[in-house]
């Protein structure tokens, strides 16, 4: 499988379908720590951060969200005193597609530039 953290998103069509349950799972194994949620009936990939205290959270949270930026793909973001909750999914589809696999990937290695 190809280092998702060195990929980038494509764009992705609302007539796409969402990965199956089995995509899902397999393409989980490239990214350790994240697990699949179900939240409205939407499939997610979600991971919660710890930290110090709420400026490395929300340093953090901006880090992320620059990444998305460039990306053109956005998360939800929960930043907390001492913790960011990163959820992914593709809201086009209403589920899971590999650019949230590969944005998680990205993730991690804002939260490892970070030393999270």
């Amino acid at each position: 499988m190809a280092d998702l953290a060195h990929s980038h998103c494509v764009p992705c069509r609302s007539s796409e379908p969402a990965l199956s349950a089995a995509a899902s799972s397999e393409l989980l194994k490239a990214v350790p720590g994240w697990t699949l949620v179900e939240r409205a009936g939407i499939a997610r990939l979600e991971r919660r951060y710890a930290f110090g205290n709420f400026l490395e959270a929300l340093d953090f949270t901006n880090r992320v969200g620059r990444e998305a930026q460039d990306e053109d793909h956005h998360p939800a973001l929960l930043t907390e005193w001492g913790a960011v909750t990163v959820s992914w999914w593709t809201h086009n589809i209403g589920g899971l597609h590999r650019n949230d696999f590969i944005m998680a990937a990205r993730t991690d290695a804002v939260a490892l530039a970070a030393n999270v």
